[in-house]
């Protein structure tokens, strides 16, 4: 017994410094996390510590980050049993932003020019809230019963939907919000950002400013194979560049979004291992590195900041919408754009409409059926910085459905067929999309 006693002991001691080992390498991550949710939430989102702390940070080893907020100076600081110690600040206009130890945070930065201005037109195109409108080919009841089955209940309490919002031709038909949310709350979009990103080179397109189908404008691949990869190929993710992106392990991706200064070079200094459009690979990396391409396009860095909001955001009255920055004052275009669920579903609209905003085209009619064709090597489930339908993911939803899809179950649904646009907000992952997309699009007869 003695020996069986000894060798068990033995290998806790192994596994107790073979899982220190591994955990402590990711503390900084974890604290880094933990950090920018927390500054994000409170400074940009307006929400308590204690909320964020039990809605955003309540899962696997972010829970164990010790938090805290210094409202004077606007910025959140955490650390993992007093370890990694990461600091978040926020900037009005940038919002929060992870820094190192060595972030001059006395520097001056540049912030963008927003144009805010109300006008008198009905939503979606003004601020005015639209008498209810009731179309008889719409059974409200089978509707609302959807939308409410997306929310948690005495019953279900794992859903954890935030909000959910249905749009029928330009008019909202259901809306509704958990407890503590409005119609006025800002949300994170997570990677629903990328489809933000990936619009503005069809805006840029239709100024007959870029071409996608050269190839891509970086210096530092002339040399190599890479001096082939197009802007069309970053955009379907299929480039062929190197990529890890994982959430639950370092890689790739959480070293880009909370350990590096500039996230638009992370991917670019990678090598390619497969030929373009031959593979397709999910990759934050990309987005971000079309980001760093976008401010190439400028001549000063307050242009490439102005442009997003002028041509995009503000243009088609997002005006909630805040996009924050890295390190190096580039936007984090995988990732880190906030605003409320009726702005959100703006950006569903104007691919509804083909790039049409009340009159005014901003990108061609064609950038719609682009973003929503299938990429090489993806089974018909994802376009030009668009999830898809094509592929059957959802089986009892149109297959012309097309989405901008975020971390947790960020959704705007665009269906053409349907005359819909449908956003779902929330905290999880594990939900019943294709049931809710049922109800929805049954409840509406054509």
């Amino acid at each position: 017994m003695k020996k069986y006693f000894k060798i068990g002991i033995f290998l806790f001691i192994l596994y107790s410094v073979y899982f220190g080992f591994i955990t402590y390498s990711k503390l900084e991550l974890i604290s880094g996390f933990s950090a920018k949710s927390i500054a994000s939430g409170h400074f940009l989102a307006n929400r308590s510590q204690e909320n964020i702390e039990n809605n955003n940070n309540n899962f696997g080893v972010i829970r164990w980050a010790t938090n805290e907020i210094n409202e004077s100076e606007k910025f959140a600081t955490a650390t993992v049993y007093g370890l990694k110690r990461r600091k978040a600040i926020y900037r009005e206009g940038l919002g929060a932003t992870l820094i190192s130890d060595d972030f001059d945070i006395s520097k001056s930065y540049e912030v963008p020019k927003r144009s805010k201005s109300k006008n008198k037109l009905l939503f979606p195109y003004g601020d005015i809230e639209p008498k209810d409108t009731v179309f008889a080919n719409v059974n409200y009841a089978k509707l609302n019963q959807a939308v409410a089955k997306a929310f948690d209940s005495k019953e279900h309490n794992d859903k954890r939907t935030r909000s959910v919002l249905v749009i029928y031709k330009n008019r909202i038909i259901a809306e509704k919000y958990a407890d503590g949310f409005t119609k006025n709350s800002v949300i994170l979009g997570w990677s629903m950002t990328k489809s933000i990103t990936g619009t503005l080179f069809g805006i840029l397109e239709k100024q007959r400013k870029f071409d996608i189908y050269k190839p891509a404008p970086i210096a530092e691949w002339q040399n190599d194979n890479r001096k082939y990869i197009t802007t069309n190929d970053l955009l379907h993710m299929n480039s062929g560049l190197e990529w890890e992106e994982k959430y639950d392990k370092i890689c790739d991706a959480t070293q880009m979004l909370f350990q590096t200064e500039d996230m638009s070079r992370s991917q670019l200094l990678k090598p390619a291992i497969f030929k373009p459009n031959t593979h397709w690979n999910y990759s934050s990396g990309t987005t971000n590195l079309l980001s760093g391409i976008l401010r190439k396009q400028f001549k000063t860095h307050q242009e490439y900041l102005d442009f997003w909001y002028s041509a995009l955001i503000d243009k088609i009255g997002m005006h909630s919408m805040i996009v924050e920055t890295d390190m190096a004052g580039n936007y984090v275009g995988s990732s880190y754009a906030w605003a409320t669920t009726r702005d959100w579903s703006k950006l569903g609209l104007l691919y509804l409409h083909k790039g049409n905003w009340n009159g005014e085209q901003l990108f061609y009619a064609s950038w719609a059926k682009y973003v929503s064709t299938p990429t090489n090597g993806s089974g018909g489930d994802y376009g030009a910085h668009f999830w898809l339908n094509a592929g059957g993911y959802y089986p009892d939803a149109p297959r012309d459905l097309y989405s901008a899809n975020g971390f947790q179950g960020q959704k705007v649904f665009i269906i053409p067929s349907q005359d819909l646009v449908i956003v779902r907000m929330g905290l999880s992952e594990d939900f019943d999309f294709n049931g809710l997309l049922k109800g929805i699009v049954g409840s509406v007869k054509k």
